[in-house]
């Protein structure tokens, strides 16, 4: 097993998240006027479920 410097691994990381960064905005940006699929809608507006999130907690006190 090779020892890495930290540094480097971090500069790497940094270098695929830019990657990931700019596949992101070239796959919206390519798929920004196509049809979305049902089910696949991007929604920032929605609230959180509280009842989902009561009936989680409850399941996990049985």
């Amino acid at each position: 097993m090779t020892t890495q410097d930290p540094q480097e691994l971090l500069k790497l990381k940094h270098e695929q998240d830019d990657e990931k960064r700019q596949f992101t905005n070239f796959a919206r940006a390519v798929s920004a006027h196509g049809e979305v699929e049902a089910g696949q809608e991007n929604s920032n507006d929605r609230l959180p479920d509280d009842q989902n999130r009561m009936k989680s907690v409850e399941n996990r006190q049985i």
